[in-house]
């Protein structure tokens, strides 16, 4: 795999639309061209006691946090200047355990209002199991990036975890 956007976020609670930061690193031709993180004023704008125990945000960070759609808007202008056609399947979106983070992204899509395009999205997740099978004794992030020769630090830190992402994608995908 050679062009991709790999993507995490990171919710403030149980509801998808919560997305308190995101993450995503930007491969064109097999290089990394760009990389994009930025905090996030969740939607509904409350903290789950798990989500902070995991990620370590709350509202301190992100209430003065600019809101999805201007999150959004940015983050699109990283990825348009290497994929002007994103929204048309140029390039696909990379996550691991890529059902929630495309689930994030339609239900924050949805709580805004916003015509969401039909990214493609592939899972680094489904792929370890395909590629690595049994050898692994699971397929977390960390244990799969840890397989693809990527250390990763700061887990569950959206712009880390993206970074593994397309660390184990260039690897396997």
């Amino acid at each position: 795999m050679r062009n991709f956007v790999a993507i995490d976020f990171e919710t403030a609670n149980g509801n998808r639309s919560s997305v308190c930061s995101v993450g995503i690193v930007v491969v064109r031709d097999g290089c990394v061209v760009d990389s994009f993180y930025s905090l996030i004023r969740p939607e509904p704008n409350y903290y789950a006691w798990f989500c902070q125990e995991v990620h370590g945000l709350g509202p301190d960070d992100t209430d003065t946090a600019p809101t999805f759609p201007a999150v959004w808007c940015e983050l699109m202008r990283h990825v348009e200047q290497f994929f002007p056609q994103m929204a048309q399947g140029e390039a696909p979106f990379v996550a691991h355990n890529a059902a929630f983070d495309r689930g994030c992204l339609q239900a924050v899509f949805q709580t805004y209002g916003m015509d969401y395009p039909d990214y493609q999205f592939l899972c680094t997740c489904v792929a370890s199991r395909r590629h690595f099978g049994k050898n692994l004794p699971n397929h977390q992030l960390h244990t799969v990036a840890e397989a693809c020769g990527y250390n990763l630090e700061n887990h569950h830190h959206a712009m880390a975890d993206a970074e593994a992402c397309a660390a184990i994608a260039m690897e396997i995908l």
